[in-house]
């Protein structure tokens, strides 16, 4: 509480509309889907303020077809937020991932994380040349993150928005605990240009 005072205070001096700008309206330009990773705040790392990024977080940024939270917080996004750039973010060193990749019990997590066992048999020829095991783990991370990419773009949501032609765009960043950095993998994905605009009636 004595801390939230202090922030309150310095950002009312710095900036004496501040609050009331918020308060105003909800607008961000982005929509963040990330890891629930206390290290990963999406604001932080990305150098934005509140305001400017709506956040859906869980544990190792997995994108199930099945989550009615992430779903109804995308459709949120882009509904009535208008929201047009989409972004899945993980990161290095990722605790989900460790724990996919690790032959120990985790309760519901283990349910949880499935996909990202899924990937690790799928891509197992590309992870066995990684160097050791945090490399592996860091190149499962990533294709997890270009999994969600391409999950968000086959969801119902995106493809009647595409069709009304939004052009919405999704990208895959990866976060560096130990740099700071983000990391563009280059697996955007936006409207397919044979999205032919459906009219409104």
């Amino acid at each position: 509480m004595e801390r939230n005072r202090t922030w309150s205070d310095q950002r009312r001096e710095a900036e004496p509309g501040y609050f009331a700008r918020l308060a105003g309206h909800q607008a961000p330009e982005f929509f963040w889907i990330g890891c629930s990773d206390s290290r990963v705040p999406a604001n932080v790392v990305a150098g934005l303020d509140p305001g400017e990024v709506f956040v859906h977080r869980n544990v190792a940024n997995v994108v199930h077809s099945s989550d009615m939270n992430l779903l109804a917080t995308l459709e949120f996004a882009v509904e009535a937020l208008s929201i047009r750039q989409i972004i899945i973010c993980g990161h290095y060193g990722c605790g989900g991932v460790r724990a996919a990749t690790e032959d120990l019990p985790h309760g519901l997590a283990d349910h949880w994380l499935e996909p990202i066992r899924r990937l690790e048999r799928q891509h197992a020829l590309d992870l066995a040349g990684a160097c050791d095991l945090e490399a592996r783990r860091d190149r499962l991370a990533e294709y997890n993150i270009i999994e969600g990419v391409r999950r968000v773009a086959e969801t119902p949501i995106l493809q009647r928005a595409w069709g009304r032609g939004e052009d919405i765009a999704i990208h895959g960043l990866i976060y560096g605990l130990k740099d700071g950095l983000l990391r563009n993998l280059n697996c955007s994905i936006a409207r397919p240009q044979s999205a032919v605009p459906v009219a409104r009636v």
